[in-house]
């Protein structure tokens, strides 16, 4: 891995490389490290991404999706032990995230303008969905679980990339990365069901304090949150760094928020601002 300072740290991907080594999770292990110069020496996972072999034999999604489901919940078991030592997902890095939906999307690259009121209810939606992520029990969350940093590996699958922005945060948000994933698709009782896998292993006391029907609404909400975040940090590499590919995910990744919508009264601002102002423009703009 050449990753060359100052532009950017090694520290927090070999410290939690540490972690899931511990955990016996499948990530690479640091063989050798130059820090001054920013080069690590890592095992190798292969060069097949979950994404890849989802797309070419889409008839293995279940036994992947169990494989990554059973790989979380280990993490988020072990890793109970590690996740004080994680920065936390606040209320700030939240809300920081959800503005890059309004800045990014909306302002910067469509240009679309809010009224006053449509200010006052964009955050009263933001209020929502940061309530939501703070109510959940909080756990080592991954923070970038999808298809394409889970790598096919014969033994010990998934083997887990990309690990190094790690937080203590919401049990759900890994799982909704996974399962509601910007890069692929797939239909919503599978996504359902898969969640309620993941559910059904949790502990005992965890199903006690929360039961199936708060469980989906963590879920669900949750997606928005992560949702918005990415469709703003697509844009924001489309702007600032060039990388114009990532927006072709964005009507997939916005659509997962329209597909819920009408099941939560509390999204009624931003359900119509994606279907009628947001999508339409970006069509238009294409």
């Amino acid at each position: 891995m050449d990753a060359p300072p100052p532009e950017e740290d090694c520290l927090p991907f070999i410290r939690i490389a540490g972690y899931l080594e511990s955990m016996q999770l499948n990530a690479p292990r640091i063989l050798e490290a130059d820090l001054e110069n920013g080069f690590l020496l890592l095992s190798d996972l292969g060069s097949e991404q979950f994404l890849g072999r989802l797309e070419s034999a889409p008839e293995e999604a279940g036994s992947l999706y169990g494989d990554a489901i059973d790989a979380l919940l280990i993490l988020q078991r072990r890793g109970a032990a590690y996740q004080a030592l994680l920065p936390p997902y606040d209320e700030t890095l939240l809300r920081f995230e959800l503005s890059l939906f309004r800045d990014w999307l909306c302002g910067t690259h469509l240009e679309l303008s809010f009224s006053d009121d449509d200010e006052r209810r964009w955050q009263a939606c933001c209020d929502v969905l940061v309530d939501n992520a703070m109510r959940q029990p909080q756990v080592f969350v991954h923070r970038d679980y999808h298809s394409r940093n889970l790598m096919v590996m014969e033994k010990d699958n998934p083997g887990i990339l990309d690990f190094q922005d790690a937080v203590e945060g919401p049990f759900t948000y890994d799982l909704v990365s996974l399962l509601k994933d910007c890069y692929i698709s797939w239909p919503a009782d599978d996504v359902r069901q898969w969640a309620l896998v993941y559910y059904r292993k949790l502990s005992a006391a965890t199903r006690e304090l929360v039961d199936e029907q708060q469980f989906c609404r963590y879920f669900e909400l949750m997606g928005v949150q992560r949702q918005l975040k990415a469709a703003g940090i697509f844009c924001r590499l489309n702007h600032r760094d060039g990388k114009a590919a990532y927006l072709d995910e964005i009507p997939r990744t916005l659509n997962y928020i329209v597909e819920i919508g009408s099941r939560y009264e509390e999204l009624e601002f931003l359900i119509p601002l994606i279907a009628e102002r947001v999508l339409p423009a970006w069509r238009g703009a294409e």
